[in-house]
């Protein structure tokens, strides 16, 4: 994925990803993303959890538009199952 995300950039394309091994991200070198230290095949959280999900999501977006820099690696405190998510402001369903 890091690789198809340098290939973006290139083309002008912004993008974040969304890895569950820090190792990788380090040696691919995507542009922006974000780690979660979650079990693998499930990058975005809980099956059926929306408000996780979506506050994944909703961090990631934010990353790509505000990091300043490229390369950067960024690591939510989050844990799994353990956190109460709320549905961004706005984001009801």
């Amino acid at each position: 994925m890091g690789l198809i995300a340098r290939a973006a950039e290139s083309a002008g394309i912004a993008t974040v990803s969304i890895v569950g091994l820090r190792e990788i991200a380090e040696r691919v070198r995507p542009p922006r993303t974000v780690h979660l230290k979650w079990p693998f095949g499930h990058p975005l959280g809980e099956p059926g959890n929306a408000a996780q999900q979506l506050s994944v999501i909703h961090y990631a977006l934010e990353k790509l538009y505000t990091a300043e820099e490229p390369g950067l690696i960024f690591e939510p405190d989050w844990r799994w199952r353990r956190e109460r998510y709320a549905l961004p402001e706005g984001w009801d369903f």
